[in-house]
C-alpha cells in the first residue's frame, strides 16, 4: 500500500512527522496505536498494521468499551509504520496542526471464521466492508468490528460483547498517555506548542476527579462572596 497521499500532504522540513522508510512487517505480531489528536477538532487516530503501512481511522469521539455505542470512524490515508512512536505537536499551519498523545498501543490479530486471519482475510474483509479483529493493547482489548457504512470512507467501530466489555468511559477514565504518561496539555507543553495549541490541548484534556471537586467546592463561596454587597446594602 502506497503512502504517497500521507506524504503529499506533508512539509519534513517544518514538521516533526516520520516520513516513512522502508516498508516491512517490524517485530513480533501486527502493531496497533491510537493516537489522541488535538488538530482543529479532537479526534482519536485508530491504526492497524496491514503490508507495511498503518491503515488509519479517525474517531471523534474515540473508542467505547460498551458494545450499544457504535463509534464513527473516518478512513483516512495510510500512515507509515515509524508513525506509531510520534507523540509531541505538528506546526500551526501543517496539516493535522495541533498535539498528538500515543493514547494505546499494542498488537492485534484479523479473525476469520471464528480462527485468527492472515493478510488475505484482511484483504477481504475491507473490500466487503466488515473488518472482525482482536486487539490487545494497554487500554483496549478483545474483540471488535470495523463496519463500513456509506460514502465508501464512513465505518464504525463496534466493541463486541467479551470480558472486556464496559460502560465506563474509557477516554475519561484512561486519559494519558501509554508511552509518556503525559496529559495533552503537558506533551504541547514540552513540545514547544503555540500558545493556541497549548490552549487546545488543555482543552483535551477530561478534568481530573480533583479538579472538579475544587471547582464545585468553590460554587458556594462564590455565591456567598456574590450575596455579601446585597446583604451590606439592605443593612
Amino acid at each position: 500500500m502506497s503512502l504517497e497521499d500521507y506524504r503529499r500532504k506533508r512539509d519534513f522540513s517544518r514538521t516533526g512527522e516520520p516520513r516513512g522508510g522502508a516498508q516491512g512487517r517490524r517485530g513480533r505480531g501486527l502493531a496497533y496505536v491510537i493516537q489522541k489528536h488535538r488538530a482543529s477538532q479532537l479526534h482519536y487516530d485508530f491504526r492497524l498494521e496491514h503490508r507495511g503501512v498503518m491503515l488509519s481511522w479517525a474517531v471523534p469521539k474515540g473508542p467505547s468499551l460498551d458494545p450499544a455505542v457504535k463509534r464513527l470512524a473516518m478512513e483516512t490515508e495510510p500512515h507509515p509504520l515509524d508513525y506509531n512512536q510520534f507523540e509531541g505537536v505538528i506546526p500551526e499551519g501543517e496539516y493535522g496542526g495541533g498535539t498528538v498523545m500515543i493514547w494505546d498501543r499494542g498488537v492485534w490479530a484479523p479473525v476469520a471464521d471464528n480462527k485468527l486471519g492472515d493478510d488475505a482475510d484482511v484483504d477481504r474483509q475491507l473490500a466487503k466492508g466488515e473488518l472482525k479483529f482482536v486487539l490487545l493493547g494497554k487500554k483496549l482489548a478483545g474483540s471488535w468490528t470495523l463496519v463500513r457504512t456509506r460514502g465508501g470512507r464512513q465505518w464504525l467501530l463496534i466493541k463486541h460483547r467479551d470480558e472486556h466489555v464496559s460502560t465506563d468511559d474509557v477516554t475519561v477514565a484512561n486519559p494519558r498517555s501509554v508511552v509518556s504518561g503525559r496529559t495533552m496539555a503537558a506533551i504541547a507543553r514540552v513540545a514547544g506548542a503555540s500558545e493556541r495549541q497549548l490552549a487546545r490541548a488543555a482543552g483535551a484534556d477530561p478534568a481530573t476527579t480533583e479538579a472538579r471537586a475544587a471547582k464545585a467546592a468553590s460554587r458556594p463561596a462564590a455565591r456567598a462572596r456574590s450575596r455579601s454587597p446585597r446583604r451590606a446594602a439592605g443593612s
